[in-house]
């Protein structure tokens, strides 16, 4: 495998990681930023939902009146210091008061005393109505909600406190935990998707190798399909090995077909050219030689003829099968083989009904046949004729008292260029049954020899059929 190829499938394999991992990081990354969004509105309003209760805790006590002289509060002094005495705040919290605006009392160990701080004491003193606000401290970030208190002997203003730095550090945290695992899972899953991309590309590799490896030498490497993978990776296998299947036997036939041609045409070009070469001006030396070129150009134009059928044998289009009514279909046989020779020719039997199959091959099939019946017999011998449906079968086959077929070519008799002794002496081209046997299997079926040396032969095509 070259560089070249090998570098486009890695790229093929790092595109299918990258774009898997992009993905996989902008959803986590999006995940992440929504959850950590609603997580601090939640801690926001949380805060802000504690405050509101602490002070509804303020509510209460007024509610409750003073405890010593069991009537409403009068003095915001001592309304604060029942409270504080009272209520805790919660942790991180703390509670500041003002009176008449200045700083009085605030809850025990608060993380920032804010009292220290005038301009913000001033503003609280300030809030005519319960106000949240957020303000910077040396303990962090502090949430207030001001509360002003108004009451018969003077004004108040009760401040509760959220310091949010220690909560928002536990949800940095979290956060970052949370991006932690998000990042070694994007590191396994880009592990996985790794794994998954050489799974997905080694068919496409395989079937690059299989591809390099062909040539018009050999066709026959093909890519494995015996091994589990993806229905749309086997598909594209089992499509390719078809594909090959048909271009391998595309190439037999052209080689064959080639071959077929140099065989047959290499002997009567070989006579013509002899002939040529002594050609001299004697007239009738001429005459003879002339004739002896057309029969051997009329020898080849038969050759090629033939060729041609054996090579048609391998298209899909080479049959077309029609309803044929049997007895006239013997009956046209025999008005055309009576022309082949001076032969006794008889019918053994007549079938009736039809039968799907391609006229036209079967009755050049069996004038293949008679051909051959008459070469092997002479004059006035008898060649028979018949045909017979038996179930979903038909057979017709050609008979004659001939010399029989060498017992040594029976079972080789349908190659081509396979000739018997007989034959060669006859002229025989070695096409006629290759032909005869091509057109049988094209049926679905076959031809079967039944032969007596010095005694004749039947020939009998046996194929499938839909008789009726």
């Amino acid at each position: 495998m070259d560089t070249r190829r090998r570098t486009r499938l890695g790229s093929l394999r790092v595109r299918i990681v990258a774009g898997y991992v992009v993905l996989l990081a902008l959803a986590l990354i999006t995940t992440v930023v929504l959850v950590r969004s609603a997580l601090v509105s939640q801690f926001d309003t949380d805060v802000d939902q504690r405050l509101a209760d602490e002070v509804e805790q303020l509510e209460v006590v007024i509610q409750e009146g003073d405890p010593e002289t069991g009537r409403e509060f009068a003095d915001a002094e001592v309304l604060f210091d029942t409270h504080l005495r009272r209520v805790l705040p919660a942790e991180d919290d703390a509670f500041f008061t003002l009176v008449d605006g200045d700083g009085f009392l605030f809850s025990f160990d608060p993380p920032d005393t804010l009292l220290d701080d005038p301009d913000l004491v001033a503003s609280w003193a300030d809030v005519t109505t319960s106000t949240f606000s957020t303000v910077p401290t040396d303990a962090g970030t502090a949430r207030l909600l001001i509360v002003p208190v108004i009451l018969e002997k003077n004004a108040g203003t009760f401040v509760a406190a959220a310091f949010t730095d220690a909560g928002r550090a536990d949800l940095n945290d979290v956060f970052r935990l949370v991006t932690i695992v998000g990042l070694v899972v994007l590191l396994g899953t880009a592990l996985v998707a790794a794994a998954i991309a050489s799974r997905i590309v080694r068919p496409v590799q395989e079937l690059t190798d299989v591809a390099r490896s062909i040539s018009d030498a050999d066709l026959t490497a093909r890519i494995p399909t015996d091994t589990p993978a993806d229905r749309e990776i086997a598909e594209l296998s089992d499509t390719f090995n078809a594909m090959m299947t048909r271009l391998e036997s595309g190439f037999v036939s052209q080689r064959r077909f080639l071959d077929d041609v140099a065989h047959e045409l290499r002997t009567p070009l070989t006579i013509i050219q002899g002939h040529l070469d002594v050609l001299g001006d004697d007239p009738a030396e001429r005459e003879e030689t002339v004739a002896v070129v057309t029969d051997e150009l009329a020898r080849m134009n038969r050759y090629v003829d033939d060729l041609l059928v054996l090579a048609q044998t391998e298209r899909p289009d080479f049959l077309q099968p029609a309803d044929v009514p049997l007895a006239p279909f013997v009956e046209a046989l025999m008005g055309k083989v009576a022309g082949l020779g001076d032969r006794a020719w008889t019918v053994d039997s007549t079938p009736v009904g039809t039968a799907r199959i391609d006229g036209q091959r079967i009755t050049q099939a069996v004038l293949n046949l008679c051909q051959n019946a008459v070469r092997h017999t002479g004059p006035g011998s008898e060649i028979g004729l018949g045909a017979r449906v038996e179930s979903d079968r038909l057979l017709l086959w050609v008979r004659d008292t001939g010399t029989g077929v060498d017992p040594e070519l029976v079972d080789d008799l349908f190659e081509r260029h396979i000739r018997s002794a007989a034959s060669r002496t006859a002229g025989g081209v070695g096409l006629g049954l290759s032909i005869v046997d091509a057109i049988a299997v094209a049926h679905g079926g076959r031809v079967v020899v039944d032969s007596i040396p010095d005694h004749g032969t039947t020939f009998t095509i046996d194929i499938g059929v839909d008789a009726t």
